[in-house]
């Protein structure tokens, strides 16, 4: 086959077998992928969950959620109260303390707090109900990060994304059709 260079452990062609003595490892090689596999990988990486803000709709409640790693939050908007609820689920259960909050970070920053908050019986979701959430919505529409504390518990929020997916949601909330 020419005057290929021969590497120690690797066939010349499809006929040589390679054998290694006992406690011999095979030299390393770096993995070679077909285009095509290429193009499947790329694929599955482009179409595997993202930690996005998703505005909706379930029935006539408005929804806003968003999946990240330190926590999962989900605002609802039902006109039948009115009343609006974001509810904050982290992998932890958040410790028992007297005062939830949240703290944005960025353009316009704020801290709201509420003593008006309620935990599941797990522990890892807290919620906050009432009948406004102006400053939540401007919040998330218009910082960078929040973060969600309650005594010693803490997580932050991305709020990369979530501006177009919040003006969504106050849409939905003044839609005469909901």
């Amino acid at each position: 086959m020419g005057n290929r260079p021969r590497t120690p452990g690797v066939p010349d062609g499809p006929r040589q077998a390679t054998r290694l003595s006992e406690g011999a490892v095979p030299a390393a090689r770096e993995p070679c992928y077909h285009p095509a596999m290429r193009a499947l990988i790329l694929l599955a990486l482009l179409t595997s969950p993202a930690h996005a803000w998703q505005a909706g709709s379930e029935g006539a409640i408005c929804t806003l959620r968003h999946s990240g790693p330190a926590a999962d939050v989900r605002l609802t908007y039902d006109p039948d109260g009115p009343l609006y609820s974001i509810t904050v689920t982290t992998p932890a259960p958040w410790p028992d303390a007297p005062v939830f909050g949240l703290q944005f970070d960025g353009s316009r920053p704020n801290i709201i707090t509420t003593t008006r908050h309620e935990r599941d019986e797990t522990g890892h979701s807290l919620t906050v109900t009432d009948s406004g959430f102006g400053n939540v919505l401007d919040g998330l529409e218009f910082n960078r990060t929040a973060i969600a504390f309650a005594g010693q518990g803490l997580a932050r929020i991305d709020l990369t994304g979530a501006a177009p997916e919040v003006q969504i949601f106050r849409a939905c909330t003044t839609s005469p059709s909901v």
